[in-house]
């Protein structure tokens, strides 16, 4: 039986996964599983701390490990990692800085991920720029969760427009990535607890229309499943 396991940056990449990525990739079943990135452990006190990518070394180190644990032909691997603040020791990490697109950027690293893990069972994918930009594809949906916000919700609007309603060109700059242009409108803005509730009302089918590298990724997962 065809499995998939998603490994995540951190806790709302992870709810992502599980609660609106796999009813749409396997509608049919629950063979999708995530979890984030193994970060640390204390072994004195039998803990695993879990969430954030410090470095290349600790994703790969994670991988590896869930590889071996799941050795089957059937059981295939996905990530969602934000290129922002990508660690900078991951594979073809100078390499694709050197390239002006984001979109060729962004494939660059993947491929060079891929091929630095050399599983064919693995789907890599970094999410251009953050999680965020995600939210972007319908900002007004944030108003479920922020009631008195019109006016920032407005502007964030107009941030999407500007980019021509493609918000994964949204740029990673330390002050204008998704995240940062939402906390300026929105100070109290969570991305735990507003994240994945307000993508669960914009719909999967809805984000493939507005960002073609998430969309790209996605439809690998379905025909995984085909």
């Amino acid at each position: 039986m065809t499995r998939l396991n998603v490994l995540a940056e951190g806790y709302t990449e992870r709810d992502f996964a599980e609660k609106l990525l796999a009813p749409y990739v396997d509608p049919q079943g629950r063979q999708v599983f995530a979890r984030c990135v193994t970060t640390g452990r204390d072994h004195r006190k039998g803990r695993m701390y879990r969430g954030g990518l410090p470095n290349y070394g600790k994703v790969k180190a994670d991988l590896t490990r869930w590889l071996k644990e799941c050795p089957g032909r059937d059981v295939y691997f996905s990530t969602m990692f934000d290129y922002y603040a990508l660690p900078t020791d991951f594979p073809g990490y100078d390499e694709a800085m050197r390239k002006a697109d984001a979109y060729e950027r962004v494939l660059f690293l993947e491929d060079a991920f891929a091929k630095d893990v050399g599983d064919p069972r693995l789907i890599p994918y970094i999410q251009l720029h953050e999680f965020e930009a995600l939210l972007f594809v319908a900002p007004h949906e944030l108003s479920w969760t922020y009631i008195e916000s019109e006016n920032a919700i407005e502007n964030l609007e107009a941030v999407a427009q500007s980019f021509g309603n493609r918000p994964e060109k949204i740029d990673n700059g330390p002050d204008t990535a998704p995240s940062k242009r939402i906390l300026k409108e929105i100070p109290e803005y969570d991305k735990v607890a507003a994240g994945v509730d307000t993508l669960e009302l914009v719909g999967i089918d809805t984000l493939k229309e507005a960002c073609p590298h998430f969309s790209e990724w996605v439809e690998k997962l379905v025909r995984i499943f085909v």
